[in-house]
């Protein structure tokens, strides 16, 4: 990992350095904060260990770049100050996480490791960018902006790699709590033993280690919202607590005795059955009404195929925003093994593709061979509608008649190029008489 440790304090950035770099990671400094935006708009860093007061450009500033125009990285803060408001007000700023000095170096490694362990990727930094262009999408999307304004608990679905925590985002950005915090929590990617303390924090002596208050993911998650990916995953008596969290809107930190109200919109995620949970007695039906008044699908990338082409070319344009490659795009031929691969890993799938081939690509164009495809291709579900081809047919038939006949926003729409989208409507014979 390359980490970039930002503080004003000579000796301790130093000794903190020298710990981090017997971890194996590779590690850079920085005295104030300005020297840090430098470095993270020149380098690219897996995780920041920053600290809160500092000459200048203070840690809080820098973080609130870091949320809107930088690179979007997990950030740990440091500060000499005990002040739980300080915490508080990182947490909503976007941190991953706290830590008051004097501290152990052990224990920011361990809050770092945390950090880029739990951080999810987002698909785009381009706030405007539609999470899809697709028409089978369409449905999917009126129904997050009809239940974004509301503070309606809402279950998203779908196979893994699909974008659900995408979609939670775009949820956030469109309500009332867009101004506060997006907290993601992977509920899979933490241990057992870890999850209440995470959720709920802890007060000081709670158990071993537990050398200061720390608050939990509900009350960093103040006034925004809560993103809780992978709920299925979670132990049977933490569903309980979180039921009745979500009920009385309150927390109790562990190991502490009074309830803690919490503003808090809560939005689910699982690429589990939860209603064949339920009836097998591995989730409770309790809340899973509770987390499921609105609830929200997302399809897999074989299903929604103009989205194949659009995904991937906001992929590289992300990847060019942030310096990082010298690809300019895509040919042809790429485009066509791209849109006709099935993706059984879905966005995350094509993510990653993306981002291999542009560190391998021997060319400022990405080519067929800078894709690696399995040999045999993961068969496609028969569809109830018929055959391929005949879906095919009237996909483009539909997407003619919405875009009126025009060939470049139909092709836009489809994902494929004005000349892929002319063979087809020469092989298919579809004249201007039956084209629509």
């Amino acid at each position: 990992m390359h980490i970039l440790i930002v503080d004003d304090e000579d000796n301790l950035r130093k000794t903190l350095a020298q710990y981090l770099s017997l971890e194996g990671w590779t590690v850079t400094e920085a005295s104030n904060g300005l020297s840090a935006k430098k470095k993270l708009e020149e380098q690219a860093f897996n995780a920041v260990a920053l600290d809160l007061r500092m000459p200048g450009m203070d840690g809080l500033e820098l973080l609130e770049w870091l949320n809107g125009e930088g690179p979007s990285l997990p950030v740990v803060m440091m500060s000499a100050y005990g002040d739980v408001g300080d915490a508080v007000n990182a947490m909503k700023a976007g941190a991953s996480d706290y830590l008051v000095k004097p501290f152990d170096p052990e224990e920011l490694i361990i809050r770092l490791k945390k950090a880029a362990r739990t951080a999810q990727p987002v698909i785009s930094r381009t706030e405007s960018a539609p999470i899809s262009r697709d028409a089978a999408m369409r449905p999917v999307i009126d129904l997050l902006n009809k239940a974004a304004p509301s503070d309606a608990t809402i279950l998203i679905t779908g196979e893994s790699g699909t974008g659900k925590e995408v979609a939670a985002r775009y949820i956030h950005r469109k309500s009332e709590r867009s101004q506060g915090p997006f907290i993601a929590v992977n509920l899979g990617g933490l241990p057992e033993g870890l999850i209440e303390s995470e959720l709920f924090g802890y007060e000081k002596g709670a158990f071993t280690g537990a050398d200061s208050r720390r608050i939990g993911y509900f009350e960093a998650a103040g006034g925004g919202t809560l993103f809780l990916d992978e709920i299925g995953e979670l132990p049977s008596a933490l569903q309980v607590k979180l039921l009745r969290s979500l009920q009385e809107k309150k927390i109790q930190r562990l190991g502490g005795t009074g309830v803690i109200p919490v503003d808090v919109r809560i939005i689910a995620a699982t690429n589990r059955n939860l209603e064949k949970a339920v009836a097998e007695g591995s989730f409770r039906e309790d809340l899973f009404y509770r987390i499921n008044v609105i609830n929200a699908n997302m399809l897999p990338l074989r299903e929604r195929p103009a989205d194949i082409v659009y995904l991937a070319e906001l992929f590289l344009h992300r990847l060019t925003e942030n310096g990082r490659t010298r690809i300019s795009g895509f040919s042809d031929p790429a485009i066509e093994v791209l849109a006709s691969y099935s993706f059984p890993g879905n966005v995350r799938e094509l993510e990653n593709m993306i981002e291999r081939a542009v560190i391998l690509a021997e060319s400022t164009v990405l080519q067929p061979r800078d894709f690696t495809l399995p040999v045999v291709q993961p068969q496609i579900p028969a569809q109830p509608s018929g055959t391929l081809k005949l879906m095919e047919i009237r996909m483009i038939q539909e997407a003619l008649l919405r875009n009126e006949g025009h060939r470049e926003r139909t092709a836009l729409e489809l994902g494929i190029t004005r000349k892929t989208l002319l063979n087809k409507i020469n092989t298919y014979g579809l004249s201007p008489e039956n084209e629509l």
